[in-house]
C-alpha cells in the first residue's frame, strides 16, 4: 500500500505532467524545469500575467542578443 508521502508525490508529478502538455499545446516554449519554477513562483503569489510579460520581456532580449551577436560575426 502507498504511504500518503507517496500518493502525494505521484499526485505532483501527474498535475505536472498535464501542465507540460498544456504547456506543449500552448506552444509556450517552456521546459519542465522552467514550468515547475513558474508553477513554485505563482504558489508563493507572484502574479501569473506579471510572470507571463516578464517571460515575454525576456525572450525578446535573449532573441535580440542572439541576432546582434550572428551580426556582429559575420561582419
Amino acid at each position: 500500500m502507498a504511504s500518503p508521502a507517496n500518493a502525494n508525490m505521484n499526485a505532483v508529478r501527474e498535475t505536472m505532467d498535464v501542465l507540460l502538455e498544456i504547456s506543449r499545446l500552448l506552444n509556450t516554449g517552456l521546459d519542465m524545469e522552467s514550468l515547475s519554477i513558474c508553477v513554485r513562483l505563482c504558489e508563493q503569489g507572484i502574479n501569473p500575467e506579471a510572470l507571463s510579460s516578464v517571460i515575454k520581456e525576456l525572450r525578446r532580449a535573449s532573441d535580440s542578443l542572439k541576432a546582434s551577436e550572428n551580426t556582429t560575426s559575420q561582419g
